[in-house]
C-alpha cells in the first residue's frame, strides 16, 4: 500500500502540455504516467484537456485565416481607391489643360479677329485713298478701276513716285501742320482751286474720322471679348481654386481621421504592453513561488530518500541476524522442519528492498522532471524578457517615427495654408488693379469718343495710339498674370 504522500506527489508533478517534443528534456507523458500509476479519473481528464486544446487550437487557426482574409480584402480595397484617386486626379489635370488651351484658342480667335477689322479698316482706308487720288488726278478715257472683295492670290506692289507721296502726306496731315510752302501756293493759285481744296479736305477729315470711328468701335470690340475671356479666366480659375480647396479640406479631414485612428491604435498598444508587462511580471513571481515549492518539495525527497537508505540498512542488518539466529534452531532442531518459515522474511525483506528500489527511481524521475522543469521555465522567462525587451524598442521607434512624421505634415500643411492665403491677396490685389485700369481705358475711350471733333483727329489718332500701346501693355500684364497663376497651380499641384 501506497502512503498519502506518494498519491499527492504526481498530481502536482503533471504540469507540462501533453505533446512534448523529442528535444525536451523530460520524459515523455506516456513514461510518466506508467511511473506514476494514474487513475482512471486523471486519465480522462487530461483526454478531455488534450480535446479541449486540439479544438481552441482549431478555432485558432481558422479565426487566424479569417482575420487574414479580411486583411488581404481590405489592401485590396485600399489599392483601388488609391488607384480610383489617381485617376481622378490625373483627369483633373486633363480637364484644366483642356481649359487652358480652350482659353489660349479663344485669345487666338480674338487676335484674328482684331487682325481682321484692321485689315478692313486698312481696305477702307486704302480705297478712300484710291478714290481721291482719282478725284485729284481724274480718270482717264477708256480707264477702269475694279476693286476686289476679298485680296487676290498675288500681291501686286504699285511704284509710287516722290511726288505722289508728299500730296498724299499734305492730304493726311492737318491744314495747321502743313508747311508754309503750300499756303504760298495756295494762295497764288485761284480761288476756284481753293474751294476745290477745302472741299477735299474736308472730305479727308470726315474719311479720317469715320475710319477714327470705326477703329475706336474695333478697339471696344476687342477690350470687350478681352475682358469677357478674362472673366471667364478668372472665374475658371475661381472654380479650380474651390475644387482644389475641397480636396484639401477632403485630405486633411481623412489625415485628422487617419491621426485621431492612429493615435487609437497607439494608446491601444500602449495599455497591451502595459499589461504585457504586468503578465510578465505575475509570470515572473508565479515561476519564483514555483521554484521555492519545488526546492521544499527537493528537500523533502532527499530527506525521505536519506530515511529510506537508512530504513533499508537497519532492515538488512536485523534481517541477517534474525538468519544467523534461526540457522542455529535450524541446526539444533530435527531437519525435517520446513523451509518456508525461513524464508519468508527474506521474501518480505525483498518486496521492501524492491518498493524502496521503486521510490528511489520515481524520486530520482521526479528531481529529473523538476530540473528539466525548473530549465525550460527559465529559458522561457528568458525569452519572454527577451522579446518584451525588443517590442519596447521597435515601440518606441515607431512612436517617435510617427510624432516627427505628424510634426511634419502639421507644418507642410501650416505652410501650404499661409501660401494660400498669400497667394489668394496678391490674386485679389492684381484683379482690382487690372479692373481699375480697365475702367480708366473705358473712360479715356469713351472722352476720345465723345470729344470727337473736326478739328481734334491728330488728338484722336494720339490717343487711339495711347490706348493701343496700353492694352499691349495690359494683355502682356494678362498674359504674365496668366503664366503666373499656371506657375503656381503646378508648384501647387507638384508639392
Amino acid at each position: 500500500m501506497e502512503s498519502p504522500k506518494k498519491r499527492a506527489t504526481p498530481r502536482r508533478v503533471n504540469v507540462d502540455t501533453p505533446g512534448q517534443d523529442a528535444d525536451s528534456p523530460l520524459p515523455p507523458i506516456h513514461e510518466r504516467l506508467a511511473y506514476l500509476r494514474p487513475s482512471r479519473e486523471l486519465l480522462e481528464f487530461y483526454r478531455e484537456k488534450i480535446a479541449q486544446f486540439d479544438s481552441e487550437h482549431e478555432e485558432l487557426l481558422q479565426m487566424l485565416e479569417k482575420h487574414r482574409g479580411i486583411t488581404e480584402d481590405q489592401h485590396k480595397l485600399q489599392y483601388e481607391v488609391r488607384q480610383r484617386e489617381g485617376e481622378i486626379a490625373e483627369l483633373q489635370n486633363a480637364l484644366s489643360d483642356m481649359q487652358i488651351f480652350l482659353f489660349q484658342e479663344r485669345e487666338q480667335s480674338l487676335r484674328l479677329y482684331a487682325e481682321n477689322d484692321r485689315l478692313k479698316i486698312r481696305e477702307l482706308e486704302d480705297r478712300k485713298k484710291i478714290q481721291h487720288l482719282l478725284t485729284l488726278v481724274g480718270p482717264d478715257a477708256g480707264e477702269m478701276t475694279y476693286f476686289h472683295r476679298e485680296p487676290p492670290h498675288k500681291v501686286t506692289i504699285a511704284q509710287r513716285t516722290t511726288e505722289d507721296k508728299w500730296e498724299e502726306n499734305l492730304s493726311l496731315r492737318p491744314t495747321k501742320l502743313r508747311p508754309v510752302t503750300t499756303r504760298k501756293e495756295s494762295s497764288s493759285r485761284k480761288p476756284k482751286h481753293a474751294d476745290n481744296e477745302t472741299r477735299e479736305s474736308l472730305e479727308l477729315y470726315k474719311n479720317d474720322n469715320q475710319t477714327l470711328l470705326l477703329q475706336v468701335e474695333a478697339l471696344q470690340a476687342q477690350m470687350e471679348e478681352q475682358t469677357r475671356l478674362a472673366k471667364e479666366q478668372v472665374e475658371a480659375l475661381l472654380e479650380d481654386r474651390i475644387i482644389k480647396s475641397e480636396e484639401t479640406q477632403a485630405q486633411q479631414k481623412q489625415d485628422k481621421e487617419r491621426i485621431t485612428a492612429l493615435s487609437d491604435k497607439l494608446q491601444k498598444t500602449q495599455n497591451l504592453l502595459h499589461e504585457s508587462t504586468r503578465d510578465f511580471l505575475q509570470l515572473k513571481f508565479n515561476t519564483r513561488a514555483q521554484e521555492k515549492s519545488w526546492m521544499v518539495e527537493k528537500d523533502r525527497l532527499l530527506r525521505e530518500l536519506d530515511t529510506s537508505h537508512t530504513r533499508l540498512r537497519k532492515a538488512g542488518s536485523a534481517a541477517g541476524d534474525e538468519l544467523g539466529r534461526q540457522w542455529q534452531r535450524s541446526s539444533s532442531c530435527c531437519c525435517s522442519a520446513p523451509l518456508i518459515t525461513g524464508t519468508q522474511p527474506e521474501v518480505q525483506h525483498k518486496e521492501q528492498l524492491k518498493a524502496l528500489q521503486e521510490d528511489l527511481k520515481q524520486a530520482r524521475h521526479l528531481a529529473e522532471m523538476y530540473r528539466g522543469h525548473c530549465i525550460r521555465l527559465e529559458t522561457e522567462v528568458c525569452q519572454v524578457r527577451e522579446e518584451g525587451d525588443v517590442g519596447r524598442e521597435i515601440f518606441k521607434e515607431r512612436s517617435d517615427k510617427m510624432a516627427k512624421r505628424l510634426q511634419l505634415m502639421t507644418q507642410r500643411y501650416e505652410a501650404l495654408e499661409k501660401r494660400r492665403v498669400l497667394e489668394v491677396e496678391g490674386f485679389k490685389t492684381d484683379l482690382k488693379h487690372l479692373r481699375q485700369k480697365l475702367k480708366d481705358v473705358e473712360k479715356q475711350l469713351f472722352k476720345a469718343t465723345l470729344s470727337v471733333r473736326p478739328n481734334q483727329d491728330l488728338a484722336v489718332l494720339h490717343e487711339v495710339r495711347q490706348t493701343n500701346s496700353r492694352t499691349k501693355r495690359l494683355q502682356g500684364e494678362l498674359m504674365a498674370l496668366k503664366a503666373k497663376i499656371y506657375g503656381l497651380e503646378n508648384e501647387l499641384r507638384f508639392s
